[in-house]
């Protein structure tokens, strides 16, 4: 019986000459989903194991987003060879891709350096077999030996264990990561006096100076916090003498102003709100000068159903815009079943049939209560409206080099996207175009993300507070008693 060799002890690490100076080893995963990962270190040194340019080379052949991503972060290593020799670290001063892409320096104004580890480290016992995990490992081992203060950044959870396990310093990649627990919700609850609600409504506006005291409380500790009603946020205001006197407000845009929500005073396309999340979410999808919407709330909350009656309300009844576009990722949930049959169209049906079931309820005669009476059915109708090109459903795999104008555009499951990857959707953007992303955080498909680093968190926390820009998340289930049993128990 042969006895198993313990966990080898990392000796203790000599002091770093370079003192505050980290090493940060990226793993392969990290450039993948973000190449300009690159350029946010600081004044930091940035280590990449000859491993992860093979790595990359492999991914580049890939006609997705992954190769595309494999190829910039490839374009942006031979820029940098032409500035020195990447085995000798090379300075990368200013050299991010654009301004806004990723450049960031430390306090001192300076940067660090970015360098290709190119030798063949000693791995420990645990780590003996050669497979590219632990090659890249091994780079940061070896550096921690040294005395230098090694950072192993990956976004792979096994990867992270191993190297936490050795005692290397081990993070995941946190610059493009919000606070999941604390997101940006759209709105505020404060309690006020009566007569404040009566003069909102009575007004139909209010200086924001007026619910200071109001947005003013004590935390836990009894310290004093003020909270900031920034453009377009909600707030829900509570009479302190009576319970049942309520009003709603939002901020409008740039000013110093709320104004009173009432809610619209007809059916959305046969849609009337349920609760005081959906009267928000109505108000910011009907204003024509808020181009950028957010909705975020678990299962059967109403975003993709409030989205389509707001986007063919703008599109049919007010011809606000010339087509409704609904998009969705290309994400299964589990096994996928293989290739589909048929032409581009007849695949995207099987991903699509969410929006199909939205879209079939609206302009049911049960949905919609239009007033002229047609015999076709709601199938018909969807056919129609897509074969003239009013309703157009794209998967987003080929929405890069396009431009989108004058269309109400919704981008469905927008929680399995990248923040790269919504940049890209907002950048199509084009004149007169309202973009609406809706999702839940806590239904996520794709492997590498979560619920603080997926594209629909990063776009709420950081668009907040842009006159053109609103969010709302929608926190009671309406689809039905049991959906919302399930999704607040399962």
């Amino acid at each position: 019986m042969t006895s198993r060799k313990p966990a080898p002890t990392p000796p203790a690490p000599r002091r770093d000459q370079s003192q505050g100076t980290k090493h940060f080893v990226l793993d392969t995963n990290v450039l993948l989903h973000n190449p300009n990962a690159l350029f946010v270190f600081k004044e930091h040194h940035v280590i990449i194991p000859f491993t992860v340019v093979e790595e990359l080379d492999k991914m580049k052949r890939l006609e997705t987003d992954i190769g595309r991503n494999a190829r910039e972060c490839i374009r942006h290593l031979d820029r940098l060879r032409s500035r020195g020799r990447l085995t000798e670290g090379v300075e990368w001063g200013h050299f991010s891709p654009s301004a806004t892409a990723a450049a960031s320096v430390g306090s001192n104004g300076q940067t660090g350096t970015i360098r290709i580890d190119v030798l063949d480290h000693e791995r420990p016992g645990v780590l003996q077999e050669d497979s590219p995990d632990n090659r890249i490992i091994a780079v940061a081992w070896g550096l921690h030996r040294e005395g230098k203060r090694a950072v192993f950044v990956s976004k792979d959870l096994s990867a992270r264990i191993k190297s936490d396990a050795l005692g290397i310093a081990t993070e995941d990649f946190e610059n493009q990561k919000v606070d999941a627990e604390h997101l940006y919700t759209g709105y505020l609850t404060a309690d006020v006096d009566g007569d404040l609600i009566d003069e909102l409504y009575r007004e139909r506006m209010l200086a924001t100076a007026r619910l200071e005291h109001a947005l003013a409380g004590k935390d836990a500790e009894g310290r004093p916090f003020r909270r900031d009603l920034i453009p377009n946020q909600f707030v829900s205001l509570r009479d302190t003498g009576d319970a049942a006197h309520t009003g709603l407000a939002r901020r409008l845009a740039d000013t110093d102003h709320v104004i009173p929500i009432t809610g619209p005073r007809k059916p959305t396309f046969g849609i009337l709100a349920r609760n005081v999340q959906q009267t928000m979410a109505l108000d910011l999808l009907l204003d024509d000068e808020i181009k950028f919407v957010t909705l975020l709330g678990s299962a059967g909350t109403g975003k993709t159903l409030l989205a389509l009656a707001a986007g063919m309300t703008k599109v049919f009844n007010e011809e606000r815009y010339d087509k409704l576009l609904v998009a969705r990722p290309i994400m299964p949930m589990g096994r996928d079943i293989g290739y589909l049959p048929g032409d581009k169209d007849e695949k995207l049906t099987a991903w699509m049939q969410p929006v199909f079931d939205n879209l079939t309820y609206l302009l049911s005669t049960r949905g919609s209560h239009l007033q002229n009476a047609e015999s076709h059915t709601s199938e018909q109708r969807i056919q129609k409206l897509l074969a003239d090109g009013k309703v157009v459903l794209e998967p987003l795999t080929y929405i890069r080099g396009r431009s989108i104008p004058h269309q109400f555009m919704i981008v469905d499951e927008a929680q399995n996207l990248t923040p790269h990857e919504v940049k890209t959707i907002a950048s199509r953007v084009g004149d007169g175009t309202k973009l609406v992303l809706t999702g839940d955080i806590e239904q996520i498909d794709n492997p590498y993300l979560d619920s603080s680093s997926n594209g629909l968190s990063y776009a709420a926390e950081k668009m907040k507070g842009l006159s053109l820009f609103g969010h709302v998340t929608l926190a009671r289930s309406e689809r039905s008693e049991l959906a919302s049993l399930a999704a607040a128990r399962l």
